[in-house]
């Protein structure tokens, strides 16, 4: 129970791993590049959803990022009605897993965390091999977009695993959806391994205040999502235009020192996708550097 665990253990437990997968060293194949003023700023790979893993990994390199929440969708197979999804996931072999990670390390791009959104139609075995995939790619956090009513089962095979699942928002309000501060702070009652995965554009839209919820909950935190929306569900837009606090946000994590990976999701309607999130990332960098 989360009463057993305190702050400083929950800090080193989820932040060691974080910082471990931060660090990692690249390979002869590829350059780690050091965090811009102590903030891991990396990619979302949603934001390359129009081209398959493999072009993924290539045009993260080029535009300049080497830290990475891999989305499923990259890594499971397109197409396939619910029951096929089900046996996937159930028997693929780890080594696929395994052969994936290892792509990502000649590249020397860290999987900071692996997305995959439980849902309550999940099986009990397809949410374990969530877990399981997550250890052979290497990665230290699962993040989900996840239906708020299977995060008693979640919380029962994170502690098992001790690997920390932040569950991520969307501004919809609905019952079974996260979106509010309230969603977050009851599902972590269910279990010390239930933690959050903030997106600030989502949380800005829904209209709550992400600077306040980083400053309150930031140890229970294991990723950001960085996308700029308008206010009362308004559009996505390109970084700046919008009313998310990026720049306070990112600068909370510089001054704080929180090891939290900040992780750019392209999502607004622009052009060339990796000239898009490289514009991006040089806005994150300015506000790092102001």
């Amino acid at each position: 129970m989360m009463s057993m665990m305190t702050r400083r253990q929950w800090s080193c437990l989820t932040f060691g791993g974080l910082l471990s997968a931060l660090s990692r060293p690249a390979d002869a194949f590829g350059v780690r590049r050091p965090p811009i003023r102590g903030v891991s700023l990396g990619a979302q790979s949603y934001s390359f959803r129009d081209r398959p893993r493999d072009a993924l990994i290539v045009a993260m390199q080029e535009a300049g990022l080497s830290n990475c929440e891999l989305w499923q969708e990259h890594v499971e197979p397109k197409d396939v009605k619910r029951d096929e999804m089900r046996r996937w996931r159930e028997t693929v072999s780890l080594d696929e897993f395994r052969a994936i990670k290892n792509k990502f390390d000649r590249a020397g791009i860290a999987i900071t965390a692996y997305n995959i959104s439980f849902k309550d139609n999940f099986s009990d075995r397809e949410i374990e091999r969530g877990f399981e995939m997550t250890k052979a790619l290497g990665a230290p956090v699962i993040t989900s977009s996840a239906n708020i009513g299977v995060v008693p089962r979640v919380a029962a095979v994170a502690a098992r695993y001790k690997i920390p699942v932040g569950m991520h928002n969307h501004s919809k309000i609905d019952p079974n959806e996260f979106a509010t501060p309230e969603n977050f702070i009851a599902a972590m009652k269910a279990g010390p391994y239930i933690a959050v995965n903030l997106d600030i554009g989502h949380f800005t839209a829904a209209n709550f205040d992400a600077v306040e919820f980083l400053r309150e909950h930031h140890d229970r935190i294991v990723s950001l999502h960085i996308k700029d929306r308008k206010r009362n569900d308004g559009p996505n837009v390109p970084f700046g235009e919008g009313d998310t606090p990026i720049g306070p946000v990112l600068r909370m994590l510089r001054d704080r020192k929180w090891a939290i990976p900040a992780n750019i999701e392209y999502e607004y309607e622009g052009g060339d996708t990796v000239q898009e999130v490289r514009r991006c990332l040089d806005y994150c960098r300015k506000e790092l550097e102001s």
